[in-house]
């Protein structure tokens, strides 16, 4: 099969690889008809590369059709149409029954530490085969797969229920806003673009929308978003003040995460970080603060005293420096952590498949492209080229 592998830092290829096997009994093989490129898979791309090996499969937003089953796959059928959650879980073990999906003890990388273990996202979360592929195993395939209608709709349509949707929705469920009360949203690519749709949709009043790329602003913009761009103001506080009777929102979304411009010092550390021998790398990104953390110190900083930060960016940098006096003296709480996927699709399905579309998801992808034209694609999405918002690549395309 054909497949979107890593190959050093800032390349990637398309190489022909193993077609997938079963090997365990709750194993699945979808056929891959639609797969995305997230935010988090430019860390791997530009900053986390220490932990991946060359002809790694990378991508964790995928949908498909079911090839082959396991013994063990429990109701999951051949010809069933299926999005495949970004994190593997087993929906028994002592974390998953408390909805903590994203910890699950089944499939946790004890070896690094980590959670669950994730579809293309480097040995920190298992090195599993990712998803940018013409064809995918699934592990946990009696727990984790999400059937879809097969209504003739676009895979857009389901898609984004691999992480997009719920990462998006936790981030809201985190940030604990009070019924008619106001929210930010720092940063406006798709995790940000649905976070604030989500907010609005939920009950909040006011959301209010930071970015400063032009296609960004005008996509939330048209979903009723009020939005600033933070290029154009000379204090963002000040302005999220100004919309809020002086006080700041009730609370703040940062749906950046390391990727944020912020510190130059920041920004070399990570590019020092992806190209140093890995040894050397993993070290530096274990032991010291290698994160861009202006998105963050803005959600500090424009939410009100008392107000809630949600936290759904990523972040890599083990010992980065945040400004405990101002949360402490301001009293914020502060969620954050890797989507339970599988715990808000009931809460998710029924707003995809309403054919009044109440969250705009047929309105988040910009481009669709063959799966052949992935590294171009990942330079573009990189770049925030041709007004590039959400990628999905094409695995049957030409």
């Amino acid at each position: 099969m054909r497949a979107l592998t890593w190959q050093g830092h800032e390349k990637v290829s398309v190489e022909t690889v193993p077609d997938p096997r079963i090997v365990e009994a709750t194993d699945a093989i979808v056929r891959v008809t639609s797969t995305a490129i997230c935010g988090s898979d430019l860390h791997l791309y530009a900053v986390l590369g220490m932990y991946l090996d060359a002809g790694d499969v990378l991508g964790h937003e995928a949908m498909g059709v079911v090839e082959e089953v396991g013994p063990g796959g429990g109701t999951l059928r051949p010809g069933d149409r299926v999005v495949i959650p970004f994190n593997i879980s087993c929906g028994t073990c002592w974390m998953c029954s408390r909805g903590l999906f994203a910890q699950c003890e089944t499939t946790q990388v004890r070896s690094q530490g980590t959670g669950a273990s994730l579809f293309g996202f480097s040995k920190l979360y298992g090195q599993v085969p990712g998803g940018q592929a013409q064809y995918l195993r699934v592990p946990q395939a009696q727990f984790g797969p999400v059937v879809v209608p097969q209504d003739g709709s676009p895979d857009e349509r389901y898609l984004f229920l691999s992480d997009v949707l719920p990462t998006a929705w936790q981030a809201v469920e985190y940030a604990a806003v009070p019924a008619g009360g106001t929210v930010a949203v720092v940063g406006l690519g798709p995790i940000g673009q649905m976070a604030a749709r989500i907010a609005a949709h939920r009950g909040a009043s006011r959301v209010i929308g930071l970015d400063l790329v032009p296609e960004r602003l005008q996509m939330a913009a048209r979903h009723g978003i009020d939005v600033l761009d933070v290029s154009k103001v000379d204090d963002v506080t000040d302005a999220v003040r100004a919309l809020t009777g002086g006080r700041g929102v009730d609370s703040a979304i940062d749906a950046v995460g390391m990727e944020a411009h912020g510190s130059p010092v920041a920004a070399g550390a990570q590019r020092l970080a992806g190209i140093l021998p890995d040894g050397v790398a993993a070290t530096m990104i274990e032991k010291a603060g290698v994160d861009r953390l202006a998105a963050l110190q803005t959600a500090f900083d424009v939410v009100r005293r008392g107000g809630t930060v949600s936290i759904v960016g990523v972040y890599g940098g083990a010992a980065d420096p945040i400004s405990m006096m101002q949360l402490f003296d301001k009293g914020l709480t502060l969620r954050m952590g890797q989507a339970n996927v599988k715990r808000w699709i009931d809460d998710l399905l029924p707003l995809v498949s309403d054919a009044a579309d109440p969250l705009g998801v047929l309105d988040l992808r910009t481009h669709r492209v063959p799966l052949e034209t992935a590294p171009e694609a990942y330079e573009m999405f990189q770049k925030k080229a041709d007004g590039c918002i959400k990628v999905v690549l094409d695995p049957a395309a030409a």
